[in-house]
């Protein structure tokens, strides 16, 4: 347990940065579930719109590695032309 004021303020900071960090890579993850289990075209095409959405406002915040983002996008994409 920090003793210093800037510490404990940089412990809390960090708790509710980690908090949030987390309820959006567990919200992604969610989305690339969706697309992976959709089983139309019309609706992968609806879910990967979604998912596309949350993957590049995680690159743009660094909360995923943007080489990351292109690669799972590129998979997702390939999965839904292979459902039509």
């Amino acid at each position: 347990m920090p003793n210093i004021k800037s510490a404990k303020k940089r412990m809390e900071l960090s708790r509710a940065a980690r908090s949030k960090n987390r309820a959006e890579r567990s919200k992604i993850r969610t989305a690339v579930k969706r697309v992976e289990t959709a089983e139309t075209s019309e609706d992968g095409v609806a879910r990967l719109t979604e998912a596309t959405a949350l993957l590049d406002r995680a690159a743009t915040r660094n909360l995923i590695h943007p080489n990351r983002v292109g690669h799972i996008k590129s998979r997702l994409a390939r999965h839904v032309n292979g459902l039509s």
